[in-house]
């Protein structure tokens, strides 16, 4: 996760244009359904700030991110992105009340021609991200974020929905690659020496897709030799998050990145469309349509 770009006041600006028109737009179809839970967009401003708030419970209640003092009053997390991005949400509809309380996950989606409009993608402070994309001029790229999920969600069910949406949504807008920070608690990288060099010699990224942590920023990843690492307790030591990208087909980027502010050592995932596995494109459908309808 990087630093934030917050407001003055440390709160979304609810007249943005973007706002204004997740505000306005019809309750847009579920893209997923498992039993008691689905997944869509936030249909309103009502529900990015539920968003934010399930947010502020997991990065700053649990893993103690440093945020605005006025954001930390409203114990919402949020940023300038906000404004701009479409938000996917997970909800319990088993719960009781209104949406705003059901939601229990979230992610965050930001398109190329959105993010060139409205200056850039929030990765870019801390991955070259730029030459990347002038390397694919004629490929559309969306960014993930702010990927969080209550502990008492996180679930094989809840990850599959949050994978749901996301193809939904990059097949709706005709995408042609993702990426998005990964994160490892703590801000040594040394301390996750294994899982790290494991990334680097295994799966990094090479080639026309070659992506890198900003100079200034850049901590090695190489911090141990090949034949030092077991993959089995490589694997065992990696993120949810960072292993389930892994194993759609994902590769990683040149470098960590340490954030301060978050207590978190990132790394750049990047996921061509065309790079993911048959297998999971079987399973989730290549129009998206598993888990489009209720089952339970």
């Amino acid at each position: 996760m990087t630093i934030e770009l917050l407001d003055s006041m440390g709160v979304v600006d609810t007249s943005n244009a973007y706002i204004r028109k997740a505000v306005a737009a019809p309750a847009s179809d579920v893209l997923g359904r498992i039993a008691n839970l689905e997944t869509r967009l936030a249909r309103s401003a009502a529900e990015i700030d539920a968003a934010q708030a399930v947010r502020y419970r997991v990065f700053v209640e649990e893993m103690k991110a440093q945020v605005a003092p006025e954001a930390g009053r409203r114990k919402r997390d949020v940023d300038s992105w906000d404004a701009i991005c479409d938000h996917l949400l997970v909800l319990d509809t088993s719960i009781e009340g209104d949406a705003e309380e059901q939601i229990v996950g979230t992610y965050r989606l930001l398109r190329q021609d959105v993010a060139e409009r409205t200056g850039g993608f929030y990765s870019a402070s801390e991955f070259a991200i730029g030459e990347l994309l002038s390397r694919h001029p004629g490929k559309r790229f969306m960014e993930l974020g702010r990927s969080c999920v209550l502990p008492e969600y996180r679930t094989k069910r809840t990850v599959e929905l949050l994978w749901q949406g996301n193809w939904a949504y990059a097949l709706k807008h005709g995408i042609d690659a993702m990426f998005g920070c990964g994160s490892f608690p703590g801000v040594v990288p040394e301390e996750h020496a294994l899982a790290l060099s494991f990334l680097h010699h295994n799966v990094r990224v090479r080639d026309e897709w070659a992506v890198s942590a900003r100079p200034e920023l850049y901590r090695t990843m190489d911090l141990m030799p090949p034949e030092a690492i077991n993959p089995k307790k490589a694997l065992a030591a990696l993120p949810p998050l960072i292993k389930g990208y892994m194993r759609l087909g994902a590769m990683v980027g040149d470098g960590a990145v340490v954030d301060q502010a978050f207590r978190t050592t990132d790394v750049l995932i990047v996921l061509p469309i065309g790079k993911i596995s048959g297998r999971y494109l079987n399973y989730y459908g290549a129009d998206a349509g598993r888990f489009s309808s209720p089952v339970s």
